[in-house]
């Protein structure tokens, strides 16, 4: 089952508080970007927030969660805090600071024969 727009669109609002978010489509999901870090993931409308030395402290062990098969485990954000936008804009900032901003990769020109 992929993520619905609206789904994306309800979870862009509710975290607007974070800082510049923005989603990407990746494969009938979603990837969510906080100052462009990659620092959730949105699959069958479920929200993971990568793990960090600092995400115990928003949610416990018990929360750990695969958003697909064979992926490393995120933390999976119960529905009853989807609606508290301070938790999540803080959960999602305080996520960002230890996510590394990704390194764009340069092409090298093909040689011409």
């Amino acid at each position: 089952m992929a993520t619905s727009k609206e789904t994306i669109d309800y979870f862009l609002l509710q975290t607007a508080g974070a800082g510049s978010m923005r989603a990407r489509s990746m494969f009938g999901e979603y990837a969510l970007y906080c100052d462009n870090k990659v620092i959730g993931l949105v699959c069958d409308d479920q929200l993971f927030i990568k793990i960090t030395p600092i995400a115990d402290s928003y949610l416990d062990e018990s929360h750990n969660g695969l958003p697909y098969s064979g992926a490393k485990p995120w933390k999976l954000v119960p529905e009853e805090k989807w609606e508290d936008k301070l938790w999540l804009a803080e959960f999602i900032r305080e996520t960002a600071k230890y996510v590394a901003v990704p390194i764009k990769k340069v092409r090298k020109p093909e040689k011409q024969t």
